[in-house]
């Protein structure tokens, strides 16, 4: 028996608009910026126009890249709320895979943004077997206090009452076909800009390492000696990497693709002693990848941001299985390793419009 469990950030799913580029020109779109606009009715209005015409068609990419995962469990980031959500299935989903995600789960989380992670699952596996939620728990309340308890060595990255996750670790437990999953689903603290003279990942590394310590006291309070043992997988959107692949040249004289492994990860917290699998190091170094990062031609780098990291029964037990990245919905200006070119969908552009800045993660899981 086995089901399939995919992760997306599915970016910015959002039913508001953002008006805030009229006073902040950082937060303006570019299209805007080739206009002068002085009325603050006449930004909003332009800016309502450029938003619904350019989600029509990145919704559709958008659902034909979950569609090509097939997924019998969707993992979801950067969705606004549940209406959004809703609406995204029922408008663009469902007209191209039939009614198949009918439950979906989302709880209000801290983001600043009002983004979250959600859950969309079909009633059965495609191989008919059912799929039956048990529990869904919110760790969005947990303080940086608590994380001190089982880490007093670690330097918090807040005051000790700050909440620690800056979205939510979303644990859902289910049963499939009688055998039992739990997931927990996150996205952790983006790269933003750096200060005090580190570079945004290395300034932002600390709370993400936060989030990871989090994560798993949450499973090994659950599980306790057992968790190795266990069914349970940690979906989303890790904002960080352990490895990237550095491009350099220019489509004129060709590209050179470097991996590099990267001294220090927050990710290291799950993998450094095998408490869970990152199964995509199965795949080839240069075919791992799920986002292209590019600040001009001196800083460009393919890197895995996206992770379905399975437990250490679950890895042993799908020791022959690898996950899936779908490709197909990045922008033109993404540039491929040789030999893993896709054909785009239909009106993919340079740059916009694209499924998402990310790639679905999608991988079959035997279930034992």
């Amino acid at each position: 028996m086995s089901v399939r469990i995919a992760t997306f950030n599915v970016e910015n799913l959002m039913a508001r608009f953002d008006f805030s580029g009229f006073r902040n020109q950082l937060r303006r779109d570019r299209v805007l910026q080739l206009f002068e606009v002085k009325k603050e009715g006449q930004y909003e209005a332009l800016e309502q126009a450029r938003v619904i015409a350019a989600t029509d068609d990145t919704r559709q990419l958008s659902a034909l890249a979950i569609a090509d995962a097939d997924a019998d469990i969707l993992c979801l980031q950067e969705v606004d709320s549940m209406a959004a959500l809703a609406a995204f299935e029922y408008g663009y989903l469902f007209r191209m895979v039939g009614n198949g995600y009918r439950h979906k789960y989302l709880v209000e989380g801290n983001d600043s943004r009002g983004i979250d992670v959600a859950v969309m699952m079909r009633e059965e596996t495609r191989d008919g077997q059912r799929i039956d939620v048990i529990d869904v728990k919110s760790h969005a309340a947990l303080t940086y206090r608590d994380l001190a308890l089982f880490a007093p060595d670690f330097v918090l990255p807040g005051s000790p009452d700050d909440k620690i996750f800056k979205r939510d670790c979303l644990e859902i437990d289910l049963r499939i076909g009688g055998k039992p999953l739990t997931l927990f689903v996150v996205h952790f603290k983006s790269m933003t800009n750096g200060r005090e003279g580190l570079d945004g990942r290395t300034s932002t590394m600390p709370v993400r390492e936060a989030e990871a310590r989090a994560v798993r006291h949450i499973i090994e309070n659950r599980f306790g000696e057992r968790a190795a043992a266990m069914n349970f997988v940690i979906c989303g959107d890790m904002n960080d990497y352990q490895e990237r692949v550095e491009i350099s040249g220019d489509r004129r004289n060709g590209y050179v693709f470097t991996p590099r492994k990267e001294d220090r990860s927050a990710l290291d917290v799950f993998s450094h002693d095998g408490f869970v699998i990152n199964p995509m190091q199965r795949r080839d170094p240069l075919d791992r990848w799920t986002l292209y990062h590019a600040r001009g031609p001196e800083e460009r780098h393919l890197c895995q941001l996206d992770y379905v990291w399975l437990s250490p029964h679950l890895a042993e037990t799908n020791a022959t299985r690898a996950p899936e990245v779908i490709r197909a919905g990045q922008p033109f200006r993404t540039i491929f390793p040789p030999g893993q070119e896709v054909e785009r969908f239909p009106r993919v552009g340079w740059d916009r419009p694209k499924a998402s800045d990310h790639c679905p993660v999608v991988m079959t899981l035997d279930l034992i």
